[in-house]
């Protein structure tokens, strides 16, 4: 991890031109003239001030200030990561503070999009392959046959920052990178030997110390105590041990974080709201797939339209599902299930479901942070214009922001539900070619379908594209619910891996692999850098 912080930190002083923190200046231009390579960088000598030619990865003033304000304007869910903004200086344009979490989530998922339109392609191409890499090795789960490929990524990707960075870029932490896929494959994951959980421990062992002169004193009896104040708890009831909040470990449907209000919905939010509740229950499986016989019986004649037959149950199942329960002997449940909830709904605007805190747009828009945002996987049908009679049903991936959080009643248990706002498929998601999902939150569709179940939604969040302030992209949070299958470690920390930005890496253009086909080594839309003689 203290490798992926070094490079960056390299990586983002020398974009940004950080005093004290750049691999490029005098000395290395110095060092290009003596290995007689990219003569077009070297520098000149005019009276007191030495003239830099602009590189590849030399940024302009106003480039600078648009990475700046991309990293001030992103708003990230509880737990993700530090404030960034709070580490960002837009008077001196650099970024400064930087702890290692901080340059993980950087490095592996927002410095791509950061630097998107203010570098050239090939440079671009070079630094987001190197974001992939490392978000390769820190997965949490990892394809052995896949190391080889790995590696190689790892070898052409450093190849290609050679060509571009200059030799004083290449220090022991960039090299050392080379050697990480074969430490994984001798040691294992990654995350089962970082120092997040450690360095952690030791902030509250730290914390223990009340006098300075004897700290050691200090942290053993405070450990002693703490020890004792736990195992004095195991036998006391109703209380919890010392450490993280239990709620945030458990699945937990009934605990809110903000205050409940009483709203009284309309017979369409009532309709649209308890439909959805009955398609996605298991127990009703059976009645759905009776009605929709029952439709086809009642009219031959347009059983194969599939779209009509549809439609027609969405209007008649609620009313159909009620007369037939009220005629049978049932399960207590699917009476209540069936019967509908009350059209006075319980609203928060703040709900926690599976250790993730989800809010409403109009809440986010006052804090931070964004818990907003939620995608789901769903199976729909397709048509292809209002005629097509033989719609085809086919998952699909859908991005919007939850509007209203209810827990509606239905008297014998609650359901919580989220109403959201959801983008359009067709005009409003688009991937780019750095593999980016990207959508428009302004164009919406699935109006008539706006609610989804607490416990189906994928928690994301967006951050808008720097090169399109209409676009926004898409990232997933980590996934931070405690099953079988998430383990916490030693240190009490649950385990978690950051989703990726995409799933493939750039591709190098085939057509430069020849010297006359080599991208240029100078800007020739960025201006030359002065550096005064006498501060060198």
């Amino acid at each position: 991890m203290h490798i992926e912080k070094n490079v960056l930190e390299s990586l983002i002083g020398t974009l940004l031109d950080i005093p004290g923190k750049t691999k490029d200046g005098v000395a290395a231009r110095m060092d290009l003239v003596h290995m007689g390579v990219r003569n077009e960088l070297a520098p000149t000598v005019v009276g007191k001030k030495t003239c830099l030619p602009p590189a590849c990865y030399t940024l302009t003033k106003e480039e600078k200030r648009k990475v700046c304000t991309s990293f001030l304007g992103m708003k990230f869910p509880d737990g993700y990561s530090s404030n960034i903004s709070k580490l960002v200086s837009m008077k001196d344009l650099k970024l400064s503070g930087l702890k290692s979490h901080d340059c993980h989530v950087l490095m592996q998922q927002l410095l791509p999009i950061a630097i998107c339109g203010v570098l050239p392609k090939h440079v671009r191409i070079a630094i987001t392959r190197l974001c992939h890499f490392f978000n390769d090795i820190c997965n949490k789960e990892i394809d052995v046959p896949r190391l080889e490929v790995i590696q190689k990524d790892i070898v052409t990707t450093l190849c290609l920052l050679e060509k571009y960075f200059t030799p004083s870029f290449f220090d022991i932490m960039v090299h050392l990178t080379v050697h990480l896929v074969r430490e994984v494959k001798l040691c294992g994951p990654v995350w089962y030997r970082w120092m997040y959980p450690f360095e952690r421990y030791m902030k509250i062992l730290k914390g223990y110390v009340r006098n300075r002169h004897r700290p050691e004193g200090c942290i053993a009896e405070s450990y002693i105590v703490e020890e004792a104040v736990e195992y004095c708890s195991e036998y006391l009831a109703n209380t919890y041990t010392i450490g993280i909040p239990s709620s945030n470990l458990k699945d937990n449907l009934t605990e809110s974080s903000s205050r409940a209000t009483v709203k009284v919905i309309s017979d369409e939010e009532w309709e649209q709201a308890h439909r959805y509740v009955l398609t996605n229950d298991a127990d009703i499986d059976p009645y759905i797939e009776a009605h929709m016989a029952h439709l086809t019986t009642m009219f031959p004649k347009k059983a194969k339209m599939k779209k009509w037959l549809q439609e027609e149950h969405n209007r008649l199942f609620i009313t159909w599902m009620r007369e037939q329960v009220a005629n049978t002997a049932i399960d207590s449940r699917l009476r209540f299930l069936s019967f509908g909830p009350s059209k006075r709904v319980t609203q928060y605007a703040s709900y926690t479901i599976d250790g993730f805190v989800f809010n409403t747009k109009n809440r986010d828009d006052f804090r931070v942070a964004q818990n907003s945002g939620v995608s789901i996987h769903a199976s729909v049908m397709q048509v292809a214009s209002s005629k097509d009679k033989n719609p085809i049903v086919c998952d699909m991936l859908f991005y919007g922001r939850i509007e209203e959080i209810w827990e509606l009643d239905y008297t014998a248990f609650r359901v919580v539900v989220f109403k959201c706002s959801w983008v359009d498929n067709k005009s409003g998601v688009r991937v780019d070619d750095s593999g980016f999902t990207l959508v428009n939150l302004n164009k919406l569709g699935y109006k008539t379908d706006s609610f989804i179940l607490g416990n189906q939604a994928k928690q994301v969040f967006y951050i808008q594209d720097p090169d399109d302030e209409a676009w926004s992209v898409v990232l997933a949070s980590p996934n931070k619910r405690y099953t079988e299958e998430v383990n916490r470690d030693n240190m009490g920390d649950i385990s978690v891996q950051l989703q990726g930005f995409s799933r493939t890496v750039p591709v190098v253009d085939s057509n430069n692999a020849s010297d006359e086909n080599e991208p240029p080594c100078v800007r020739e839309d960025c201006d030359v850098i002065w550096v005064d003689n006498a501060n060198m």
